[in-house]
C-alpha cells in the first residue's frame, strides 16, 4: 500500500478543485450571465437565441475536451513519472491544436454564419438574434479554445491559483462588458457574445504569466515526443469528447423538438432549465477536471491510496453540491425564472414545474458522468466509451417519443432516459465482471 500525507493531499485537492470549478464557471457563466442580462435588457427571445447557440459552444467544448483534457491527462502522467521533456512536447502539441481549431471556426464564421444560423433556428422571429450571437462566437473561437486549453495545462503544471485569478477576472469583465456593450453601445445580443470573448482573451493574457516562471515544467518544446502521440491525446480525451458530442447532438435535437412541440414559450422554459444544467455543471465538470488532473499525476506516481482518497472527496463534494442545488430549486423556482426575465404568470408557472423536474433529472446525470471519469482514469476504456455514448444519446429517442405522443410530459424525458442509462451501466458492469477496487489496488 502507498503512504501519503492526507493533509497535504487534501489541500492540494481543494486548490485543484477551486481552480477547476472556476474554469468551468467561465465557460458556463458566459452563457448564464449572457442569458440573465439579455433576458432583462432584450427579452425572452434573446434567452432563447442564446440557448439555440449552445450547440455551437458545446461543439467548441467538445473539441477542447479532446485536445486539452486528453493532453492534460497525458502531461499529468508524464509529470508524475518525471518525464518532463515528454510533458512539454504534449503541451506544445495541445496548444498548437487548440489554435488551429479556433482559426478554423473563425473562418467558418466569416463564410458560413448565415447557413449555420439557419440550421440552428428555423423560427423567423428568432433567426436574427441567433445569427448575431453566433457570428461573434465563431469569430472568437480561438479565445474559447486557448482559454480552456491553457487553463487546463497550467493547473497540471502547478498554477491553479493563477488560473483561478484569471477566470475570476474573465467573469467580472464579462459581466461589466455585457451591460456596457448592450445598454451603452447599443450592440444588442451581439454585444453579449462579444463580452464573453473579450473576457476570455483577458484570461488568456493573464495565464501567460505562468510561463515567465522558469521553475515550471511546461513550455513550448518539440523535444521528447513524437507526432504519433496525437493518437494518444485523442484516445485519452475520447470518452469526454464523445460524451460532449452526444450532448451537442442532444442540445440540437432537444431544441428542435421542444420548439416544435411547445413553441416559443416552451423553448424559453427549456432554455431556463438548460441554464440550470450549467449550475450543476459548475460542480460536476469542475470536480471531474480536478479529478482527471490530480488523478493522472497520482496514477503516474502509482499512489493507489492517494487515488482512493481523491475519489472519495470528489464523490462527497459532488453529492453535497447537488443536494444544495436541488433543494434550492425546489424551494425557489420562481426566483430562477424571473432572474432570466420571465414576467408572465403562465410562463413562470410552467418554469416552476419544469425546473423542479429537471433539478431531479440532473442528479443521475452527474453520477453517470462522474463514474465515467473514474473508469477512464483506471483504464476501463471500453466501459468509459460505452457510458460516454449512452450519456446523451438515450435522451434523444425518449424526448422524440414524448414530443410526438405526450408533449405535456416532455419535461420528464431526461429523467426517464437517465434511469434507463443507470440500469444499462449496472448490467454491463456486472456482465463484464469488472472490479474498480481491484484495479486501484493493482496500481
Amino acid at each position: 500500500m502507498n503512504t501519503f500525507d492526507k493533509k497535504e493531499l487534501s489541500s492540494r485537492f481543494w486548490r485543484y478543485l477551486s481552480s477547476s470549478i472556476l474554469i468551468t464557471l467561465s465557460g458556463a457563466l458566459g452563457v448564464i450571465v449572457d442569458s440573465i442580462i439579455v433576458g432583462n435588457l432584450i427579452g425572452s427571445d434573446g434567452v432563447s437565441a442564446i440557448n439555440l447557440n449552445s450547440t455551437v459552444i458545446q461543439l467548441l467544448m467538445t473539441i477542447s475536451l479532446i485536445i486539452a483534457s486528453g493532453g492534460g491527462m497525458l502531461a499529468g502522467y508524464a509529470i508524475g513519472r518525471k518525464d518532463f521533456d515528454n510533458a512539454r512536447y504534449i503541451f506544445t502539441q495541445s496548444t498548437l491544436g487548440s489554435i488551429i481549431v479556433g482559426v478554423i471556426f473563425a473562418v467558418i464564421g466569416i463564410f458560413f454564419s448565415n447557413q449555420l444560423a439557419s440550421i440552428l433556428c428555423q423560427n423567423d422571429a428568432l433567426y436574427t438574434m441567433v445569427h448575431d450571437y453566433l457570428r461573434v462566437v465563431l469569430f472568437g473561437a480561438p479565445a474559447y479554445m486557448l482559454m480552456w486549453g491553457i487553463s487546463t495545462m497550467i493547473i497540471v503544471d502547478g498554477s491553479p491559483r493563477l488560473a483561478s485569478v484569471a477566470i475570476i477576472i474573465d467573469n467580472i469583465a464579462n459581466l461589466i462588458l455585457d451591460v456596457v456593450f448592450i445598454k451603452f453601445f447599443d450592440m444588442g445580443i451581439a454585444g453579449s457574445s462579444l463580452a464573453t470573448v473579450v473576457g476570455h482573451l483577458i484570461a488568456v493574457a493573464i495565464m501567460m504569466l505562468h510561463f515567465r516562471n522558469k521553475n515550471r515544467v511546461l513550455h513550448l518544446s518539440f523535444k521528447g515526443g513524437k507526432l504519433s502521440q496525437w493518437r494518444d491525446i485523442i484516445s485519452q480525451g475520447a470518452p469526454l469528447a464523445i460524451a460532449s458530442i452526444c450532448l451537442t447532438l442532444l442540445l440540437f435535437t432537444s431544441n428542435k423538438m421542444v420548439l416544435a412541440a411547445v413553441g416559443r414559450e416552451g423553448i424559453f422554459v427549456f432554455s431556463v432549465c438548460m441554464n440550470l444544467l450549467q449550475v450543476y455543471n459548475f460542480f460536476l465538470a469542475g470536480t471531474c477536471r480536478s479529478l482527471q488532473t490530480l488523478g493522472a499525476v497520482l496514477i503516474g506516481e502509482r499512489n493507489s491510496d492517494g487515488i482512493r482518497f481523491v475519489f472519495g472527496k470528489s464523490f462527497k463534494f459532488i453529492t453535497i453540491a447537488m443536494i444544495i442545488t436541488c433543494v434550492y430549486v425546489w424551494i425557489f423556482p420562481s426566483s430562477i425564472a424571473t432572474l432570466f426575465g420571465a414576467d408572465n404568470a403562465d410562463i413562470i408557472k410552467e418554469c416552476n414545474y419544469a425546473l423542479r423536474i429537471f433539478a431531479i433529472s440532473f442528479v443521475p446525470f452527474c453520477y453517470i458522468y462522474f463514474i465515467m471519469i473514474i473508469f477512464k482514469l483506471l483504464s476501463f476504456n471500453r466501459m468509459s466509451l460505452f457510458i460516454s455514448l449512452i450519456l446523451s444519446l438515450t435522451v434523444i429517442p425518449v424526448i422524440s417519443l414524448m414530443a410526438h405522443y405526450a408533449a405535456e410530459y416532455i419535461w420528464y424525458s431526461y429523467l426517464i432516459a437517465y434511469i434507463i442509462e443507470i440500469i444499462a451501466i449496472v448490467t454491463v458492469y456486472k456482465a463484464g465482471r469488472m472490479d474498480i477496487r481491484a484495479r486501484m489496488a493493482s496500481l
